[in-house]
Protein backbone atom coordinates (compact mmCIF):
# COMPACT_ATOMS: atom_id res chain seq x y z
CA UNK A 1 0.00 0.00 0.00
CA UNK A 2 1.40 3.27 -1.28
CA UNK A 3 1.90 6.45 1.11
CA UNK A 4 0.54 9.38 0.12
CA UNK A 5 2.78 12.14 0.60
CA UNK A 6 2.15 14.40 3.18
CA UNK A 7 0.67 18.10 2.73
CA UNK A 8 3.87 19.60 4.80
CA UNK A 9 6.27 18.29 2.57
CA UNK A 10 7.16 21.25 0.31
CA UNK A 11 7.56 22.93 3.61
CA UNK A 12 9.86 20.60 5.20
CA UNK A 13 12.07 20.76 1.70
CA UNK A 14 11.86 24.36 1.71
CA UNK A 15 12.67 24.68 5.79
CA UNK A 16 15.83 21.90 4.40
CA UNK A 17 16.87 24.05 1.71
CA UNK A 18 16.96 27.16 3.81
CA UNK A 19 19.11 25.53 6.59
CA UNK A 20 21.35 23.82 4.05
CA UNK A 21 21.95 27.83 2.46
CA UNK A 22 22.64 29.14 6.17
CA UNK A 23 24.80 26.19 6.90
CA UNK A 24 26.91 27.28 4.02
CA UNK A 25 27.35 30.76 4.67
CA UNK A 26 28.53 30.02 8.09
CA UNK A 27 30.99 27.55 6.86
CA UNK A 28 32.08 29.96 4.49
CA UNK A 29 32.49 32.64 7.24
CA UNK A 30 34.50 30.03 9.57
CA UNK A 31 36.80 28.59 6.53
CA UNK A 32 37.44 32.59 4.89
CA UNK A 33 38.60 33.94 8.69
CA UNK A 34 41.14 31.06 8.70
CA UNK A 35 41.96 31.59 5.97
CA UNK A 36 42.60 35.62 5.70
CA UNK A 37 43.78 35.52 9.37
CA UNK A 38 46.80 33.23 8.07
CA UNK A 39 46.91 35.64 5.42
CA UNK A 40 47.14 38.40 7.48
CA UNK A 41 49.91 36.88 9.86
CA UNK A 42 52.07 36.60 6.82
CA UNK A 43 51.21 39.49 4.93
CA UNK A 44 50.61 42.25 7.67
CA UNK A 45 54.66 43.55 6.96
CA UNK A 46 53.99 43.65 3.17
CA UNK A 47 50.71 45.38 3.29
CA UNK A 48 51.81 48.22 5.38
CA UNK A 49 54.77 48.76 3.65
CA UNK A 50 52.44 49.82 0.62
CA UNK A 51 53.17 53.23 -0.75
CA UNK A 52 49.53 54.57 -0.78
CA UNK A 53 46.25 53.99 0.45
CA UNK A 54 44.24 53.50 -2.39
CA UNK A 55 46.15 50.36 -2.74
CA UNK A 56 46.69 49.58 0.84
CA UNK A 57 43.10 49.53 1.67
CA UNK A 58 41.86 47.61 -1.28
CA UNK A 59 44.54 44.55 -0.31
CA UNK A 60 43.11 45.14 3.30
CA UNK A 61 39.51 44.82 2.09
CA UNK A 62 40.27 42.07 0.06
CA UNK A 63 42.04 40.38 2.97
CA UNK A 64 39.33 40.55 4.97
CA UNK A 65 36.43 39.40 2.55
CA UNK A 66 38.43 36.31 1.13
CA UNK A 67 35.39 34.42 2.81
CA UNK A 68 32.84 35.80 0.30
CA UNK A 69 35.17 36.38 -2.33
CA UNK A 70 37.23 32.93 -2.71
CA UNK A 71 35.65 30.48 -0.24
CA UNK A 72 31.74 30.81 -0.73
CA UNK A 73 32.10 30.24 -4.55
CA UNK A 74 34.33 27.25 -4.16
CA UNK A 75 31.79 25.49 -1.92
CA UNK A 76 28.93 26.80 -4.11
CA UNK A 77 30.17 24.94 -6.68
CA UNK A 78 31.07 21.63 -4.87
CA UNK A 79 27.66 22.13 -3.44
CA UNK A 80 26.14 22.62 -7.35
CA UNK A 81 27.74 19.65 -8.48
CA UNK A 82 25.79 17.40 -6.23
CA UNK A 83 22.74 18.86 -5.08
CA UNK A 84 20.27 21.33 -7.46
CA UNK A 85 20.67 24.95 -6.21
CA UNK A 86 18.79 27.49 -7.57
CA UNK A 87 21.28 30.42 -8.83
CA UNK A 88 20.04 33.33 -7.18
CA UNK A 89 18.59 32.52 -4.14
CA UNK A 90 21.29 30.35 -2.90
CA UNK A 91 23.90 33.12 -3.62
CA UNK A 92 21.91 35.71 -2.19
CA UNK A 93 20.61 33.40 0.55
CA UNK A 94 24.48 32.05 1.58
CA UNK A 95 26.08 35.66 1.18
CA UNK A 96 23.76 37.13 3.40
CA UNK A 97 23.28 34.52 6.33
CA UNK A 98 27.59 34.80 6.44
CA UNK A 99 27.44 38.66 6.11
CA UNK A 100 24.91 38.94 9.07
CA UNK A 101 27.46 36.59 11.31
CA UNK A 102 30.05 39.29 10.38
CA UNK A 103 27.58 41.96 11.59
CA UNK A 104 26.72 40.46 15.09
CA UNK A 105 30.28 39.98 16.19
CA UNK A 106 30.97 43.06 15.23
CA UNK A 107 28.04 44.91 17.40
CA UNK A 108 29.48 42.52 19.76
CA UNK A 109 32.48 43.66 19.95
CA UNK A 110 32.23 47.40 19.35
CA UNK A 111 28.41 47.89 20.08
CA UNK A 112 26.26 50.05 17.67
CA UNK A 113 29.26 52.37 17.60
CA UNK A 114 31.06 50.23 15.42
CA UNK A 115 28.12 49.66 13.11
CA UNK A 116 27.07 53.69 12.79
CA UNK A 117 30.87 55.18 12.64
CA UNK A 118 33.85 54.96 10.16
CA UNK A 119 32.03 54.79 6.88
CA UNK A 120 34.76 55.42 4.21
CA UNK A 121 36.42 54.60 1.48
CA UNK A 122 36.67 51.18 3.51
CA UNK A 123 32.96 50.71 4.05
CA UNK A 124 32.31 50.75 0.12
CA UNK A 125 34.86 48.64 -1.35
CA UNK A 126 33.53 46.55 1.47
CA UNK A 127 30.09 46.53 0.33
CA UNK A 128 31.64 46.35 -3.66
CA UNK A 129 33.41 43.08 -1.91
CA UNK A 130 29.86 41.68 -0.82
CA UNK A 131 28.55 42.40 -3.97
CA UNK A 132 30.63 41.09 -6.06
CA UNK A 133 31.13 37.81 -4.07
CA UNK A 134 27.74 37.04 -4.60
CA UNK A 135 28.06 37.59 -8.31
CA UNK A 136 30.99 35.07 -8.15
CA UNK A 137 28.78 32.74 -6.38
CA UNK A 138 26.02 33.06 -8.80
CA UNK A 139 28.30 31.92 -11.42
CA UNK A 140 29.84 29.31 -9.12
CA UNK A 141 26.53 27.74 -8.71
CA UNK A 142 25.94 27.87 -12.49
CA UNK A 143 28.92 26.09 -13.55
CA UNK A 144 28.79 23.60 -11.00
CA UNK A 145 25.41 22.95 -12.45
CA UNK A 146 26.14 22.83 -15.90
CA UNK A 147 29.16 20.12 -14.33
CA UNK A 148 27.06 18.34 -13.17
CA UNK A 149 24.75 18.15 -16.29
CA UNK A 150 27.34 17.29 -18.36
CA UNK A 151 28.43 14.20 -16.09
CA UNK A 152 25.05 13.18 -15.83
CA UNK A 153 24.75 13.24 -19.87
CA UNK A 154 28.42 11.36 -19.85
CA UNK A 155 27.16 8.54 -17.02
CA UNK A 156 23.69 7.63 -19.24
CA UNK A 157 25.67 7.77 -22.67
CA UNK A 158 28.05 5.79 -21.22
CA UNK A 159 25.39 3.31 -19.61
CA UNK A 160 23.21 3.28 -23.00
CA UNK A 161 26.71 2.17 -24.58
CA UNK A 162 26.88 -0.72 -22.51
CA UNK A 163 23.61 -1.77 -22.86
CA UNK A 164 24.14 -1.86 -26.26
CA UNK A 165 26.56 -4.01 -26.11
CA UNK A 166 24.70 -6.31 -23.77
CA UNK A 167 22.41 -6.49 -26.12
CA UNK A 168 24.44 -7.39 -29.03
CA UNK A 169 26.35 -9.87 -26.41
CA UNK A 170 22.63 -11.71 -25.69
CA UNK A 171 21.80 -11.84 -29.23
CA UNK A 172 25.18 -13.57 -30.12
CA UNK A 173 24.41 -15.59 -27.20
CA UNK A 174 20.94 -16.83 -28.57
CA UNK A 175 22.22 -17.34 -31.93
CA UNK A 176 24.75 -19.96 -30.09
CA UNK A 177 22.00 -21.73 -28.98
CA UNK A 178 19.52 -22.06 -31.47
CA UNK A 179 22.11 -23.70 -33.77
CA UNK A 180 23.44 -26.22 -30.92
CA UNK A 181 19.56 -26.51 -30.44
CA UNK A 182 19.05 -27.51 -34.37
CA UNK A 183 22.68 -30.12 -34.51
CA UNK A 184 20.67 -31.70 -31.38
CA UNK A 185 17.93 -32.02 -33.51
CA UNK A 186 19.76 -33.47 -36.73
CA UNK A 187 21.24 -35.39 -34.65
CA UNK A 188 18.59 -37.39 -32.83
CA UNK A 189 16.19 -37.88 -36.32
CA UNK A 190 19.17 -39.50 -37.94
CA UNK A 191 18.86 -43.58 -36.94
CA UNK A 192 21.06 -46.46 -38.05
CA UNK A 193 19.57 -48.05 -40.55
CA UNK A 194 19.01 -52.47 -39.50
CA UNK A 195 20.74 -55.21 -40.96
CA UNK A 196 18.82 -57.05 -43.86
CA UNK A 197 20.55 -60.10 -44.48
CA UNK A 198 21.30 -62.97 -42.12
CA UNK A 199 24.85 -64.14 -41.28
CA UNK A 200 26.43 -67.30 -43.09
CA UNK A 201 27.03 -70.21 -41.30
CA UNK A 202 30.67 -71.10 -40.34
CA UNK A 203 32.63 -73.18 -42.78
CA UNK A 204 33.16 -75.84 -40.22
CA UNK A 205 29.69 -76.44 -39.83
CA UNK A 206 28.82 -76.95 -43.03
CA UNK A 207 31.69 -79.54 -43.75
CA UNK A 208 30.41 -81.68 -40.58
CA UNK A 209 26.96 -81.73 -42.17
CA UNK A 210 28.35 -83.03 -45.73
CA UNK A 211 30.22 -85.81 -43.98
CA UNK A 212 27.01 -86.99 -41.86
CA UNK A 213 25.14 -87.30 -45.39
CA UNK A 214 26.22 -88.74 -48.26
CA UNK A 215 24.98 -88.53 -51.19
CA UNK A 216 22.54 -91.09 -52.83
CA UNK A 217 24.23 -91.90 -55.72
CA UNK A 218 27.41 -93.24 -54.74
CA UNK A 219 25.59 -96.04 -52.56
CA UNK A 220 26.80 -99.53 -53.81
CA UNK A 221 24.46 -102.63 -53.57
CA UNK A 222 25.70 -106.10 -52.33
CA UNK A 223 26.50 -108.55 -55.24
CA UNK A 224 23.86 -111.54 -55.24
Amino acid sequence: MSSKPSALEPLRVRVRRFQFIVGLGFLSLVLGAMLSVSLVLRLHARVNALPSDFVRIPVAVVLENLWVLGVLPVLSYLAARVIALRTWTSAVGAAVSGGLFVVALNFVRDGMDGLTSDWGVASALRILAFMGGILLTARAIRAGRAAAERGSTAAQAKAEARKSEYDEFLKAAEAAGARLEQREGGAGTEAPAPASTDAPAPSGEANRDGEGTPPSGDMKTPAA
